[in-house]
């Protein structure tokens, strides 16, 4: 497993802090983390945090990149009930599909021209899942919220978001993103 540095180049005004720190002060989420164990990934795997000016946890995202260095195949984001990279307007992308647009270096102008609510199962919890439908025809984007209001987005880079990938999500404790 790789944790990267320059994960995420953002627009976000906030700003993003990243995993490698140079403080010993412990620094992470107090929610846990919806994704794939990252045992399970057999490429190189990023996380990020989004910070609020008081330090605390605004959001993580982990990319997954099976492309060698090459850009990302899938970028997973957790945005807690108040984050401000969950607002956007009724055509624009999620932060996640904005951050595998810049990390694939592709500066077209994507925007969502659909919303489809689908039901799915994640073991015995029956989610709704929005897929979003963007001018884009490679990314896959899919959303759902967790009864412990995080919003989680997936974001897929040429290749589609099926069921299977529902079962492979799990809390990922909040202890593994920070250093001490």
């Amino acid at each position: 497993m790789t944790w990267g540095t320059r994960l995420f180049p953002t627009s976000y005004h906030g700003g993003m802090s990243f995993l490698r720190r140079r403080s010993a002060t412990p620094a992470g989420p107090d929610f846990d983390v919806l994704a794939m164990d990252p045992g399970d990934w057999p490429g190189n795997l990023g996380a990020g945090l989004l910070p609020a000016p008081d330090g605390s946890c605004q959001g993580v995202f982990l990319r997954y990149d099976l492309f060698g260095g090459r850009g990302p195949a899938m970028i997973i984001g957790n945005l807690p009930e108040g984050s401000p990279a969950r607002e956007t307007a009724d055509d624009e992308v999620p932060f996640e599909v904005a951050q595998l647009l810049l990390a694939l270096e592709n500066d077209e102008e994507i925007t969502v021209v659909g919303v489809e609510d689908m039901p799915v199962m994640q073991g015995d919890n029956l989610m709704i899942v929005r897929r979003l439908k963007l001018s884009e025809s490679r990314i896959s984007c899919v959303q759902f919220d967790r009864s412990d209001n995080v919003l989680v987005t997936i974001a897929a880079w040429d290749r589609p978001i099926t069921d299977d990938l529902y079962a492979l999500l799990k809390p990922l404790p909040a202890e593994l993103f920070q250093q001490g």
